[in-house]
């Protein structure tokens, strides 16, 4: 069974800058649409919220047979997929009608923007007009108004991804699409990403921390089975110390750890307080799961 978890914050020191040292974030939405359209795909795919989870989501339009839930800030059971590369994203009334509360000011300032490939992430900043996969959604919504996303697929061999469903306007979202092809993340390895709008710094397995600006991403192999690190975020001009802490890593899974930002009720204790100025979220899955 995957299993998802939280981190919870530790004391630490702060790690000097280094190089930075990353994996391109494997998003396609700077592909061209019309190569894109013209291929088919076949995958399984796991649907991620950002945020509260998303019901009575579904691969056709009007379909009440294969309704999907994606859990906020973690794996539920993955869908077969087999069509378009540009994977649409349908949602019936129905579910729409049991979402939970719409998410806050923060919550979009911060999830938002960062999802948002090749756009500003600061929340003071505009987001300038729509276009590429935006454009098609807010286009094709005229003649489909149940569509509520969509998702620019990896291509070629590519047998596993991750979409991440972001709140958009007017109900719909924005997907980012993660390659979790074995090839690209191994089994036993964590894949680590900076969705949050700050720059971060790891340390991991005692090794020369590595810089990451948001979207980027680095896979990190184990030690003994542990992934040991040390996490510290750019707030303006100044490095500031979040935590350090160690998380298992099972050799047949595998393991992406999103950094984020968000006071979604997900990341709150009972009293309402916060594990920290960012967020940790640990997914995990086996690949040969069904």
């Amino acid at each position: 069974m995957a299993a998802n978890s939280k981190s919870s914050p530790s004391a630490g020191y702060l790690p000097t800058r280094s190089n930075i040292i990353t994996l391109a974030l494997p998003v396609l939405l700077a592909a061209s649409l019309q190569v894109l359209r013209g291929a088919d795909v076949a995958m399984k795919i796991d649907f991620v919220a950002w945020g509260n989870e998303i019901r009575g989501l579904s691969l056709k339009p009007s379909s009440s047979k294969s309704d999907i839930t994606a859990l906020g800030f973690r794996y539920s059971k993955p869908i077969a997929y087999s069509g378009p590369v540009i994977m649409a994203i349908y949602q019936s009334g129905s579910g729409a009608a049991v979402q939970p509360a719409k998410p806050s000011d923060e919550d979009l300032a911060h999830e938002l923007h960062p999802l948002v490939a090749g756009e500003q992430t600061g929340s003071d900043k505009p987001i300038g007009p729509k276009q590429g996969l935006a454009l098609e959604l807010e286009n094709r919504r005229k003649k489909e108004p149940t569509l509520v996303a969509l998702a620019a697929l990896p291509g070629g061999t590519c047998c596993r991804a991750t979409v991440l469903l972001g709140p958009a306007d007017a109900g719909t979202y924005i997907a980012y699409v993660i390659d979790d092809d074995p090839d690209k993340l191994p089994v036993g390895q964590v894949r680590i990403h900076n969705l949050s709008p700050f720059p971060i710094a790891m340390r991991c397995n005692g090794s020369p921390p590595k810089e990451l600006k948001t979207r980027d991403s680095i896979i990190v192999p184990p030690k003994n089975e542990q992934l040991f690190y040390d996490l510290a975020y750019k707030q303006g001009d100044k490095w500031r110390m979040q935590e350090n802490n160690v998380i298992p890593i099972r050799p047949k899974e595998q393991a992406q750890m999103i950094i984020l930002r968000s006071n979604n009720s997900y990341f709150l204790s009972t009293d309402g307080a916060s594990g920290g100025f960012l967020q940790i979220v640990t997914l995990r899955r086996d690949p040969q799961a069904l």
